[in-house]
């Protein structure tokens, strides 16, 4: 696929204006103080993994409605004589269809020498992936971006951001972790639901977002047929003359705006040839970007994949620096 949106200098200075509705921050306080009512814990098992240098707990936190989600919360087994304030944290969350999959998967944070918790998707592990937990009792259709679309307060990515909010909740009340330095991370859909976290909980430390979804939803669907996006368009397509309750629906859960809330340091990354979160939906976000400390990183002959491997040695060198004690 060729470059197919805007030329990077344009891109650079896109700052749409992506409408947010007037109720938008009340809207946030009202949904995370219901589920902030009871405390985020519910459970924390060790597991045995078969990794010496890892250890690992099965954690289950309430989450919105104070449904029980599950995440994989990892240290290393080795920890530094002192630590006074405890580890500095990453809480990450996964991409669109996938679940937490099993602990031993994803161990580049926890290697590197922070607490980690992933959290699960509710109603998701199916696409790919090695599976997942948490099943969602609020959802009856099979693709969640257009779950409860027609209602802010039905909408199935308000449960998932109340999730996401949840569980720096959760890491901040664990073992062994420095409440004040956790940062979010994610890329696609989990770094969507990373900068909603950073635009929600203005005390997290860092944010890493990645070809962030959820940004800029009626540019993304125009550019777009690919899933998550195109699944709008389908539903769309047979649903004709509902548009503006589902651009209503979804202002409540853009990342444009959740960014325009964010004051932790960003760290961004974007595929040029992204036809899956098309490239000026990430700028979008990127610059409208709340704090002044943010750097993007674009990679022009890469599509959703983005910098891959690189792009991750680029996250853990700029990090540290972040979370220093």
């Amino acid at each position: 696929m060729p470059q197919f949106d805007l030329p990077l200098p344009e891109l650079l200075r896109y700052a749409p204006a992506v409408a947010e509705p007037a109720d938008f921050d009340a809207f946030w306080a009202a949904t995370l103080g219901d589920a902030r009512a009871v405390p985020p814990v519910l459970a924390a098992d060790r597991v045995t993994t078969g990794l010496r240098l890892v250890d690992t707990w099965d954690v289950t936190f309430a989450g919105f409605g104070g449904d029980p989600v599950r995440a994989w919360f990892s240290r290393p087994a080795v920890l530094p004589a002192v630590l006074p304030a405890g580890l500095p944290a990453v809480v990450e969350f996964a991409g669109y269809g996938r679940g937490r999959g099993l602990p031993h998967e994803r161990l580049t944070w926890v290697t590197a020498g922070y607490a980690h918790l992933l959290m699960d998707n509710r109603g998701q592990g199916d696409l790919y992936g090695n599976g997942g937990a948490t099943p969602d009792p609020h959802a009856g259709g099979y693709r969640l971006v257009t779950e409860g679309i027609l209602a802010p307060h039905d909408y199935y990515y308000r449960r998932l951001v109340t999730d996401a909010v949840r569980a720096v909740d959760t890491v901040r009340a664990l073992p062994g972790v420095d409440p004040a330095r956790v940062a979010v991370a994610g890329n696609s859909q989990g770094g969507g639901l990373a900068l909603a976290v950073a635009g929600l909980v203005p005390d997290v430390a860092a944010l890493l977002a990645t070809a962030p979804f959820l940004c800029h939803f009626q540019r993304a669907v125009a550019l777009t047929d690919a899933s998550p996006y195109g699944e709008i368009a389908q539903h769309l397509a047979v649903h004709r003359g509902i548009e503006d309750r589902i651009w209503r629906t979804l202002s409540y859960v853009d990342g444009v705006s959740f960014a325009r809330r964010a004051k932790a340091p960003g760290h961004f990354g974007a595929g040029l040839r992204d036809t899956v979160c098309p490239p000026s939906t990430v700028f979008a976000a990127y610059n409208a970007y709340g704090c002044a400390d943010r750097v993007m990183h674009a990679y022009p002959y890469n599509g959703h994949e983005g910098g891959d491997a690189v792009h991750v040695r680029r996250q853990l060198d700029w990090l540290p620096s972040k979370l220093s004690a």
